[in-house]
């Protein structure tokens, strides 16, 4: 549901609206995206309501500790300043699923795309978990030993970063170049701009070469914080950029560990950015085994 809600936002984004007129005439896109969200809304209210039930039955002395339970804790709050209505409850969960899960999916369907066609760096990737990990679950302590696989990710977040682009406001007049941006500018900053530059990155823009972060980013970007940017930029960065390199890295390892990735000769490519850049086709891969067993 959130991903048609999604869909439905990006291809509307830039409509024009006249005010008035929906409340006479509502596209098809608005009463779709209504129904959805009431759709939502009630998922969301469900899982709200089983967690009162459980308080209420003497199952459970408290909403729980995790980001659920918080948010169901301040939904119930005494206190008017720190109490949750139900919509920003619906609209924090909402947040927390494309932040926290839709990105990082994105993120590994490129990654595991990236891999089935560049046969040379899945097996350098998969020798490097080997030597680090053996055949043992890997651990976050253990992350950080991840070189390769680092560089991998870093040049699929430069070719395919799951974050479209980032909102600023400019809260006074600034020059940009030969421009002159007012105050109270909203800009949309399209992060394959400056992750796609020829100008920045060389003539090989375009091409999966991991080895540009051999050296780390800011050898890569040539101390340009500005030329790499897929979890934002600044004081207002992505909370979550630490938890999601290490979600990618836990689950990239487990798989090498066990299949050899191959490419379908189904699959379309047709990268389409809707609130993440995602697969429009889906990507099809083969995965085999490395233990004949198996």
């Amino acid at each position: 549901m959130l991903n048609k809600l999604s869909i439905i936002m990006s291809r509307n984004l830039y409509n024009t609206r006249i005010p008035l007129i929906n409340k006479l005439w509502k596209p098809a896109d608005m009463l779709e995206s209504e129904e959805l969200a009431k759709e939502i809304q009630y998922c969301v209210m469900k899982m709200v309501k089983k967690r009162e039930d459980k308080v209420v039955n003497g199952e459970a002395d408290s909403f729980g500790n995790d980001f659920l339970g918080l948010l169901v804790n301040a939904y119930h709050d005494s206190d008017k300043n720190n109490k949750l209505s139900m919509e920003d409850l619906v609209d924090e969960c909402k947040t927390f699923y494309f932040a926290g899960q839709d990105t990082v999916n994105a993120l590994l369907a490129w990654i595991v795309f990236l891999l089935a066609i560049h046969g040379d760096w899945q097996e350098k990737a998969r020798r490097e978990v080997i030597e680090i990990f053996g055949n043992q679950i890997p651990n976050s302590e253990e992350m950080s030993k991840l070189k390769i696989m680092t560089m991998i990710i870093y040049e699929t977040l430069r070719l395919y970063g799951p974050s479209n682009g980032m909102m600023r406001r400019t809260e006074s007049d600034v020059q940009l170049g030969k421009l002159i941006l007012p105050a109270n500018l909203d800009l949309l900053v399209i992060h394959a701009a400056p992750h796609h530059d020829p100008q920045l990155w060389g003539d090989d823009v375009h091409l999966f070469k991991p080895e540009r972060f051999a050296e780390g980013i800011a050898k890569a970007t040539n101390y340009n914080a500005g030329v790499f940017c897929p979890f934002g930029l600044g004081p207002r960065n992505c909370v979550g950029m630490n938890f999601a390199t290490t979600e990618t890295k836990i689950v990239l390892s487990m798989i090498l560990q066990r299949y050899n990735i191959s490419l379908s000769p189904t699959y379309v490519h047709s990268p389409i950015p809707y609130i993440t850049v995602q697969p429009q086709h889906g990507i099809q891969v083969i995965l085999e085994s490395l233990y004949n067993d198996a």
